[in-house]
């Protein structure tokens, strides 16, 4: 196995990641990273290998390592998320969230979703403006409130708690961060904590209610239903915050996006979107047993990383994989990951960003950057911190749908 190194802290690197994934692609299908000291994968056909290669898991056999010091109340939500568990528990509680994520229940969010849009897009200023701020943070945040049941105006706090959150998930961190993340942990429960107090009160047809029905009934226990709702709130914003706007800048520095973002061209816009700037490029499993993994063998515990954004423009299986082609054939790219931890609001993502794109595109079609957008400092996430933008009043197309209830 070839060694590579790259700082994923390199601003270059953080707005950029994909020469460096050629290059390791090009030492092999494993090569080892400095400074992550893992191996990680570099194919599209290595990665949702081992995405679905059920002797790996998210979590080594001994379970979680030891959390940092002084994170006592985010350890108590991580050791309990979907993302952390697997076997029985994992399908239990997943189970519980899937019957939320129903096929005909996300489909039927579509009108609510629209005018939630048309509703942003009224409120957008003259002048330039933060598309972040006011589009792509709101469309997701509210739309995940709604289905769970949770109070949509603590949208601001919501993004506050899972950006200090998420950070843990970076390398090199230390205690400052250690610290955010902790407290932003403990806040979150505890208002989370509150929201519930008023639910069982008044139980509604929301998640939020399913789950709490759940705990009376003795299949899940409070601090499982906390740490599903975090998860929810964080995962079901976090990554399409980011996925909506890489899909914006991507769109407007290629031009066309009107044409891009039609009825009949939106679903394969967006999955072309998803391919080339996901907004997640690593995850990371666990060897559960002895196991050969592109010819390296790997002991139980040894850690190995999929590098999804690789694998999304891995040459042997995209002709031309950097270049933007919507209509371009293909198997399915490794954005919402493969497997037993497939994204279970994967459906409900889709239908969010079809709708936001194609609602932002019809209604502004001479939307326009303003200067460079700001990649965000993160690399696990990849996305955009800032997307300045501007409209003519004059091009701001058709008027707002009926108000969602």
């Amino acid at each position: 196995m070839r060694t590579i190194s790259q700082s994923p802290h390199d601003p270059a690197f953080v707005r950029d990641p994909y020469a460096f994934y050629d290059r390791a692609r090009a030492l092999g299908p494993l090569v080892w990273w400095d400074p992550y000291a893992v191996p990680v994968l570099t194919t599209h056909a290595g990665v949702l290998a081992a995405l679905r290669d059920r002797r790996l898991g998210r979590v080594p056999q001994g379970g979680l390592p030891p959390f940092p010091a002084g994170t006592a109340h985010f350890a108590r939500l991580e050791r309990l998320s979907l993302l952390s568990l697997e076997g029985d528990t994992h399908a239990r509680l997943r189970g519980h969230v899937l019957r939320a994520f129903t096929g005909r229940r996300v489909v039927g969010l579509t009108p609510d979703i629209a005018a939630l849009c048309h509703g942003l897009i009224d409120r957008f200023p003259d002048g330039a403006f933060d598309l972040v701020a006011a589009y792509a943070e709101q469309v997701p945040i509210v739309v995940i409130a709604r289905l769970l049941g949770v109070p949509e105006d603590a949208g601001a706090a919501l993004r506050a708690w899972s950006q200090a959150m998420v950070a843990m998930y970076r390398p090199g961190i230390g205690p400052a961060e250690h610290a955010a993340a902790d407290g932003a942990a403990r806040d979150f429960a505890g208002w989370l904590d509150a929201v519930m107090a008023e639910r069982q009160a008044r139980p509604g047809t929301d998640l939020l209610s399913a789950l709490l029905a759940a705990e009376d009934g003795g299949t899940l226990t409070r601090d499982e239903s906390l740490a599903t709702c975090v998860l929810l709130l964080n995962a079901g914003h976090e990554a399409t915050v980011h996925a909506l706007g890489n899909a914006v800048v991507r769109l407007l520095h290629t031009g066309g996006a009107p044409a891009h973002c039609t009825e009949t061209r939106i679903a394969a816009t967006l999955e072309e979107c998803l391919r080339i700037d996901p907004p997640l490029h690593l995850f990371t499993r666990y060897a559960l047993e002895p196991v050969t993994i592109a010819g390296h063998a790997l002991a139980p515990g040894d850690e190995i990383a999929c590098l999804l954004g690789a694998a999304n423009r891995d040459p042997a299986v995209y002709d031309a994989p950097d270049a933007f082609r919507p209509d371009r054939p293909g198997p399915m790219s490794a954005s919402f990951g493969a497997g037993v931890h497939f994204c279970l609001g994967a459906q409900l993502a889709r239908l969010e960003m079809q709708v936001a794109l194609a609602t932002l595109f019809a209604r502004c079609p001479d939307l326009h950057l303003t200067e460079p957008p700001a990649i965000a400092p993160i690399y696990h996430f990849h996305g955009h911190a800032r997307i300045m933008a501007r409209i003519k009043v004059s091009a701001r197309a058709g008027s707002a749908a009926p108000s969602s209830p």
